[in-house]
């Protein structure tokens, strides 16, 4: 028999699943997981530990190596093939086995096809490839800026004084290593600097769901209020998104007599942010928002304990799952810090506008 039912309101499918994921983290723990079918995501791990680093494909990175732990990407065929096309613009070494140097060793295929340092017969000196494996650890964490940039600045500079010849194979270059970038998704980074902003429905009017992914833990939801805030209307063509504060400081008149164009300007109504001729200014509706914003952020960036291995697992692969549906079942948006690690505020109230307009469409007949 049924004596009891306990439920909660959620707005998205997304906020339904880590809710589900939460409650049968409290109750089955590791195995949560697998109730929920839940896979683990896949990561490309740069060994640094080893004396002779190399390149590996994992579903578990540990907390000690997050730093080295690129992902998450959609599934190990995903990863393995972003690693060994990454490889192909190095010369790091692509076997297994610890190295124990020995010039009597005969080498493998790589080390005659000079795709590799060859470390294993001392092809190298330890130093030239410490320098190959901080190339190639750079290139992981910047998803391919360590190289483009540099490779783009000397293109260009060979195209500005004409040298063609040499900004032939330079432009060759850069389109290699645009077409290995465009295998790993914004989302891939490393795991230690893995922070994201979801946006997803709420179940109440007038709000928007907030979440915030960061050190391993999916947090929120945080409502964000849309009071105040014009929904973008897609059909209008017209891009504003900002609407009027529904409280206005009242703006005094310009005293004086003045021409007939004076008195026009009196009357017209004053832009938004912008001060009169004695000082007096409106509230400004973009800083309204984005200070709304800036609140709800920080109430989900709280520091308290770090999670468990079994939440930190669930929680990335939620996110991996939702992440890597097609753009049709996707829905929600996902934001990502800047290169300097600072929020896209503007940007994430654009985005705030686009789902509330979803969440406020009628259904179709």
């Amino acid at each position: 028999m049924v004596r009891r039912i306990a439920w909660q309101l959620t707005g998205s499918e997304f906020e339904s699943l880590l809710l589900q994921f939460q409650l049968l983290q409290k109750v089955h723990g590791p195995k949560s997981l697998e109730r929920m079918h839940l896979r683990h995501p896949a990561f490309v791990r740069f060994l640094g530990g080893n004396p002779y680093p190399r390149v590996t494909v994992t579903y578990r990175p540990s907390q000690r190596e997050a730093e080295w732990a690129y992902g998450p990407f959609a599934s190990r065929a995903a990863g393995e093939h972003y690693a060994e096309e990454m490889l192909k613009l190095f010369l790091l070494r692509r076997c297994t086995f610890d190295l124990n140097p020995d010039p009597s060793y005969p080498g493998c295929v790589y080390s005659e096809m000079k795709m590799c340092l060859a470390p294993c017969y001392k092809g190298c000196s330890d130093e030239r490839y410490a320098e190959e494996a901080a190339a190639v650890e750079s290139f992981l964490s910047t998803r391919g800026d360590s190289q483009l940039v540099p490779l783009r600045t000397q293109r260009d500079q060979a195209s500005a004084n004409l040298e063609f010849e040499s900004a032939a194979p330079l432009h060759a270059q850069v389109q290699r290593v645009e077409a290995v970038r465009a295998l790993a998704p914004e989302i891939v980074r490393p795991l230690s600097r893995l922070r994201a902003v979801l946006l997803q429905a709420s179940a109440h009017p007038d709000e928007v769901a907030v979440f915030l992914f960061e050190n391993g833990e999916l947090r929120g939801p945080a409502a964000f209020s849309t009071l105040g805030m014009r929904i973008q209307n897609e059909r209008s063509g017209s891009t504003s998104l900002f609407a009027q504060p529904m409280a206005i400081e009242p703006v005094p008149e310009e005293q004086g007599s003045g021409d007939s164009d004076q008195g026009s300007q009196r009357h017209a109504p004053r832009d938004h942010g912008t001060e009169g001729a004695e000082g007096t200014s409106t509230k400004i509706p973009r800083t309204l928002l984005e200070t709304r914003l800036e609140a709800a952020l920080a109430e989900l960036s709280a520091t308290g304990a770090p999670p468990s291995a079994t939440i930190r697992q669930g929680h990335l692969a939620l996110l991996k799952r939702w992440y890597y549906r097609t753009e049709a079942r996707r829905e929600g948006e996902i934001f990502f810090p800047d290169a300097e690690d600072r929020w896209p505020i503007r940007a994430i109230l654009r985005g705030v506008g686009r789902v509330a307009a979803k969440a406020i469409v009628p259904p179709a007949c």
